[in-house]
């Protein structure tokens, strides 16, 4: 079993910046897919950015270019870097790992 923590959260202005963590429990994720998904007032849960064990990155076309996942294997955590912020990204943050989902961190993007 996997346990998936997640932190960084809060409020920030439009075009500030928010590092959220991932930290796993329970075993080692290093080689494996994780996913950070978000899900928006009164919108569905949609893949933001996912990491391969070797390093591979996907994003959503939404945060391209402003969002970047990284992973750091000695601390059994993945980031999620997010820089330009729009009130459109306001949602509760959830990382995955296989059939595993975390609690989930708010973000909150307001003036």
């Amino acid at each position: 079993q996997v346990q998936l923590v997640e932190s960084g959260g809060g409020l920030v202005q439009p075009g500030g910046s928010l590092r959220l963590s991932c930290t796993a429990s329970g075993r080692s994720v290093s080689t494996s897919v994780i996913n950070w998904y978000r899900q928006g007032p009164g919108k569905e849960r949609e893949l933001v950015a996912q990491i391969s064990g070797g390093g591979i990155t996907n994003y959503a076309e939404s945060v391209k270019g402003r969002f970047t996942i990284s992973r750091d294997n000695a601390k059994n955590t993945v980031y999620l870097q997010m820089n330009s912020l729009k009130s459109e990204d306001t949602a509760v943050y959830y990382c995955k790992h296989s059939v595993y989902w975390g609690k989930g961190t708010l973000v909150t993007v307001s003036s």
